[in-house]
């Protein structure tokens, strides 16, 4: 059963909802609500990955989530996953308790890696072609489905070489980053190329769904065809929306 993956960005300067939930009481709020409306997990993330947003340190992150993620954790406990490529980040908050780390440069880091084996974590992993995300964004470098398959498997390997049992291993092909917008779509199917691993597909809002993909309908045909291939968790904005979805399951 495919499950919806919410999208809580506390940032002033995500390309979609920058600057709604910054405020933390309207941040938990909103995490309340996706709750309501259908989301098994919520993603918190305090950094834009959008094209041409500015990186911030470890620090700045922390300050961002210290008000909103410690107390999220709290209410609902087993049910968060925390955006960021940063290890300081991803150890503090696996000091608190059980959260899962998304981390969108791929656990290049081998710190990350390190910081995810150490508390044998729950772990997204995305596909990035490059060090980093800006670079990605800017550089179509990804040739096939392939070459993301391989890329992920390594990566998927070396964690469970590392102590990181392979349930707890989740692979997402990075969707938007370092593609065509052909092989964006092509990848809404990668769940066949990995049928022993768990996959989030994350196409919410993106630019390759043209130019309604802030409308619902082209969102709903995106996940549908996620799911059809075997995706565990679509990660969207919408979760209301999504709703839908789970019913046609």
């Amino acid at each position: 059963m495919t499950q919806l993956v919410g999208i809580l960005n506390i940032t002033p300067d995500s390309f979609s909802d920058g600057g709604r939930f910054v405020e933390p009481s309207i941040a938990l709020d909103h995490a309340a609500q996706l709750f309501k409306d259908g989301a098994s997990l919520i993603d918190i993330g305090a950094e834009s990955t959008r094209p041409g947003a500015t990186p911030i340190t470890d620090k700045q992150e922390w300050q961002r989530l210290e008000p909103v993620l410690p107390r999220l954790m709290r209410h609902f406990p087993g049910k968060i996953s925390l955006d960021t490529y940063h290890p300081q980040t991803a150890d503090r908050a696996l000091q608190l308790g059980d959260v899962i780390i998304n981390d969108v440069t791929g656990m290049n880091n081998p710190d990350m890696v390190a910081v995810v084996a150490k508390h044998k974590a729950r772990c997204i992993v995305s596909h990035l072609p490059s060090s980093d995300v800006q670079t990605a964004h800017a550089q179509k470098s990804v040739a096939s489905v392939q070459h993301v398959r391989d890329d992920l498997l390594a990566k998927a390997l070396e964690l469970q070489a590392a102590g990181v049992p392979k349930q707890n291993i989740i692979l997402d092909p990075g969707i938007g980053f370092g593609k065509t917008p052909e092989l964006n779509i092509e990848l809404l199917k990668f769940a066949k190329q990995v049928p022993d691993y768990k996959v989030m597909i994350g196409y919410s809002r993106k630019r390759f769904l043209g130019e309604h993909r802030m409308e619902l309908a082209p969102n709903l045909n995106a996940g549908r065809v996620a799911i059809a291939a075997g995706a565990s968790y679509l990660r969207v904005h919408d979760v209301a929306g999504h709703r839908v979805l789970l019913s046609e399951q």
